[in-house]
């Protein structure tokens, strides 16, 4: 008699029509993100991988996959594109991973409203509404690889969080179609907030197979760097556009001195040692914008209009957000960075202080939004220079003792990067709806490290 055959031999045999990745070094590089942006994820993470890859192509190949894995107890790694900094995409626990790059269909535009399936491309889906008058109301500055699921799985917001908040913010995102990791999967839609109780949590709680978000209008997104050489004008420079509501804008970013000089392919807009803003604004607002940039004595060093920006195929949008950390990152692998939220109405004395306290050693880059009660703030994605793991603990708590929430960015479980340390109950019935065998990116939800049945809720 023949021993059994390992899960992971079953899943080929009996699932040999799917698109199987069997090159190991392919399957290492599925199993990583760029959570090696965090010195601290780089080691504890070293080596972990999945024992297979998959790329479904239909929902059928998607229910098969699961009900298989949910036979044999496999775990399961959903991701994207993996442009997730935080581990998202790495599986603790071997399994499998499932690669939904090719369930990659758009579905529709109705109105102010667009759906597609969870492999999507941003920027593909960005393409598809535009057509229609509409975009993508918040987009990561990785919206040319990033997927619509795994900015749903793991993003907060984006360029457009200036008008629209994060991404979590009630109208953002109407539905999503999912799957159930049961032996016999269920597909169930969830609405509104419902929804958004799988929203941010890495795929650990539900298996996400489309996603249904509000569209914005499409603007001529003009770009430009206005540059300065005092810290608090163009901190402030920053809040007054961010709050002028008569100014159409999609992008408001800071980048204290020295982070513009990383910036090395902007290098001839960046004088050495300045303190630089990018925008993105409606070309109809070009006049009140330079009357900003004169009370505030910047002075407009690059600008190109929505034309010359997509003939040129660079936009200052890919300067923004973390990619300001990857570009530091190309030119000082000494770098890492946080995760800060500041306090609407005391954001800029926040930002000024943190400033006066570790200005050297963290870097300021500062992403003006819109909090999820719509009111105007800064978030921000400080550059640090990283001396030791105990230092960086210290850095955060400073922050903290002065009134910042830090968002941790170097912890691979989901309760200890959210503020608070604790999921609400809500989120773990849905998880328990969703995974009930705690199959799904196991290891990263500190309620569910106890077998199901004995998890406490």
């Amino acid at each position: 008699m023949n021993a059994p055959a390992h899960p992971i031999e079953q899943l080929h045999a009996e699932l040999a029509d799917l698109d199987w990745v069997t090159d190991e070094g392919r399957i290492a590089r599925l199993s990583q993100d760029f959570s090696w942006f965090s010195p601290v994820l780089k080691r504890q993470l070293e080596g972990k991988r999945a024992a297979a890859a998959v790329r479904p192509r239909s929902e059928e190949e998607i229910r098969r996959l699961v009900s298989l894995c949910a036979r044999l107890r496999v775990p399961i790694t959903v991701r994207g594109s993996g442009t997730g900094n935080y581990g998202q995409a790495v599986p603790l626990q071997g399994g499998v991973v499932l690669d939904m790059s090719g369930y990659n269909a758009f579905l529709w535009v109705r109105g102010g409203t667009g759906r597609a399936q969870a492999g999507i491309r941003l920027g593909d889906f960005d393409k598809a509404v535009k057509p229609h008058g509409q975009e993508l109301r918040c987009i990561p500055s990785t919206f040319r690889s990033a997927t619509l699921g795994g900015l749903f799985g793991g993003g907060f917001g984006g360029v457009g969080s200036i008008n629209y908040g994060p991404l979590a913010a009630r109208g953002n995102v109407l539905g999503v179609r999912a799957i159930t990791i049961e032996e016999e999967p269920q597909f169930i839609e969830l609405r509104g907030p419902e929804a958004l109780l799988m929203h941010h949590m890495w795929g650990t709680n539900g298996l996400v197979l489309e996603v249904e978000v509000g569209l914005a209008p499409v603007h001529d997104w003009m770009e430009m760097i206005v540059t300065f050489g005092s810290f608090d004008e163009a901190l402030e420079f920053g809040d007054a556009v961010a709050r002028a509501p008569g100014i159409v804008k999609k992008e408001v970013c800071l980048l204290a001195a020295p982070i513009p000089d990383y910036m090395k392919q902007l290098a001839g807009y960046l004088p050495a040692g300045c303190h630089a803003v990018i925008t993105a604004t409606a070309s109809s607002s070009e006049a009140p914008l330079l009357e900003l940039v004169s009370q505030y004595a910047g002075t407009v060093t690059y600008r190109k209009t929505a034309e010359e920006a997509a003939a040129s195929n660079r936009t200052l949008l890919e300067f923004t957000w973390n990619h300001t950390t990857l570009n530091a990152l190309k030119v000082d692998k000494g770098i890492t960075y946080l995760q800060s939220a500041f306090s609407a109405g005391e954001h800029l004395a926040q930002v000024k202080r943190m400033e006066q306290l570790l200005g050297g050693e963290v870097l300021m880059h500062a992403e003006f939004i819109r909090n999820m009660e719509g009111n105007i703030t800064c978030t921000a994605l400080q550059l640090v220079k990283f001396s030791t793991e105990e230092r960086l603990q210290e850095i955060m708590q400073i922050h903290r003792d002065n009134g910042v929430r830090i968002n941790d960015p170097h912890v691979s479980i989901v309760e200890d990067g959210k503020a608070g340390g604790e999921l609400p109950q809500a989120v773990l019935d849905i998880k328990r709806r969703f995974d009930p065998l705690g199959l799904l990116n196991p290891g990263k939800v500190r309620a569910w490290l106890n077998p199901p049945e004995k998890a406490s809720p």
